[in-house]
């Protein structure tokens, strides 16, 4: 017997085969996003060298950093659309490999140009990743799962992140290299994630004789004998046209800006004059990613089992709480114990929305536009991340290199993320 509304040459599996392929499917995708800041959250550990080296600002460096994000948000709004017409796979593996090609031509740059150019690309081909593979996800959960999965997906991010600050250390503690090898070396784990997830992933349950993965007609697009073809234009018209969408791509690029403020700059912080006068200060820095993962990965459980898959909630005590935790940590003693704990809160509250902002747009609009949605959303988040890359560097610099004013940055970007999100309803 064949499932309603599925291609009858297929065969009816059992419950297990379709769980067992979602969760490979989910972890497929999870160990390519793995690797996947490897490629463009180093850069931080890299300025000090950068900047003796080359002799650039921190302002002109935080210009090179927002150059990378803008390119980002505008392949996110590209990307995301192909990955609704060609497929997640092919889209994630083949950005792996052109984002691990693009650092090895940034590790040998000899000035402003030879920089920001290479650097700027790679923002692209690193988009080529989230949006794509987030349709994959879609494509395998259904909307009463989809905080979980979304949470899990952001988690192997935060990890990512983990990933990212650890190589970039090992590169220049253990390893005793320049800044030009944490270009190098971290990205290679990237090109083996794309070359496992091409042979591994498939897009939707059909490329595998399976039915679609659903509830109530929400996959009906997915259907073989009943599928409703978008063009590009269309999708695009009813993404931009869900206002509820749209102000939660505006509250996430609040989030994305305290972010990356964190990302880009609290290794800043602590690869400053003084850590060499507190034992292991550079590796405190890994409390951030540490506390960023495991905030991904309960917000989306949280906003599934405990709000009903009601996400503006979330989103909304996180951010606050991520600005509580930012001003406190500006008050924290360079080196004392108490940062770990609090730059660990500092990661947890503020990237842990991500998860739950991303299930937002299957929820709203649909899984058939999800690859676009999100690749929206990520536009937005991007964009607005850029503004504050050079703003913070400007401001570090104008006030003695005193690094520590990113945090109450930080704190404000919160704040506003988190009153943004109170209008989100779905």
């Amino acid at each position: 017997m064949v499932a309603a509304g599925a291609d009858p040459n297929l065969q009816n599996p059992g419950p297990s085969a379709i769980r067992s392929s979602q969760w490979r499917m989910l972890l497929a995708t999870m160990f390519c996003y793995l690797f996947y800041y490897t490629g463009r959250q180093t850069f931080g550990f890299a300025i000090p060298g950068i900047e003796k080296e080359l002799g650039l600002s921190k302002e002109v460096l935080g210009w090179v950093s927002a150059a990378l994000l803008w390119s980002y948000a505008v392949g996110q709004a590209i990307n995301g659309n192909l990955g609704d017409r060609f497929g997640g796979r092919r889209m994630m593996s083949l950005g792996a490999l052109l984002s691990c090609v693009s650092n090895w031509i940034v590790s040998f740059a000899t000035g402003f140009g030879s920089l920001i150019g290479p650097w700027a690309i790679n923002g692209y081909f690193q988009s080529m990743g989230w949006a794509p593979g987030s349709r994959v996800i879609s494509n395998w959960w259904p909307r009463r799962e989809r905080g979980k999965a979304f949470g899990l997906y952001v988690f192997a991010a935060g990890i990512s992140s983990v990933l990212a600050f650890v190589t970039s250390l090992l590169v220049l503690e253990v390893f005793e290299l320049n800044w030009r090898w944490i270009f190098r070396l971290p990205v290679l784990l990237l090109l083996l994630g794309g070359g496992v997830y091409f042979l591994v992933a498939r897009d939707r349950p059909r490329d595998l004789g399976l039915p679609p993965i659903g509830q109530n007609g929400e996959e009906e697009a997915e259907k073989p004998g009943a599928r409703i073809v978008e063009t590009s234009l269309e999708r695009y018209r009813h993404v931009l046209n869900n206002w509820r969408f749209m102000i939660a791509s505006l509250a996430i690029g609040f989030q994305n800006m305290a972010r990356y403020g964190l990302l880009v700059w609290v290794p800043v912080y602590f690869l400053g004059q003084h850590y060499k006068d507190s034992p292991g200060g550079r590796w405190i820095s890994i409390a951030l990613p540490l506390g960023m993962a495991l905030g991904s990965l309960s917000s989306g459980w949280i906003s599934d089992r405990l709000f009903g898959s009601k996400r503006s909630g979330v989103i909304t005590v996180f951010l606050a709480t991520a600005a509580i935790a930012s001003m406190a940590m500006f008050y924290v003693p360079q080196g004392h114990w108490a940062a770990v704990p609090t730059l660990f809160l500092c990661g947890f509250f503020a990237y842990g929305p991500q998860s739950t902002f991303w299930a937002l747009a299957p929820d709203l609009l649909g899984t058939q536009r999800a690859g676009t949605g999100v690749g929206v959303m990520n536009a937005c988040a991007y964009a607005v991340a850029g503004l504050g890359e050079p703003l913070i560097g400007r401001v570090i610099e104008t006030n003695n290199n005193n690094t520590a004013l990113v945090f109450p940055i930080v704190a404000g970007a919160c704040l506003i993320g988190a009153l943004t999100a109170l209008f989100i309803r779905r």
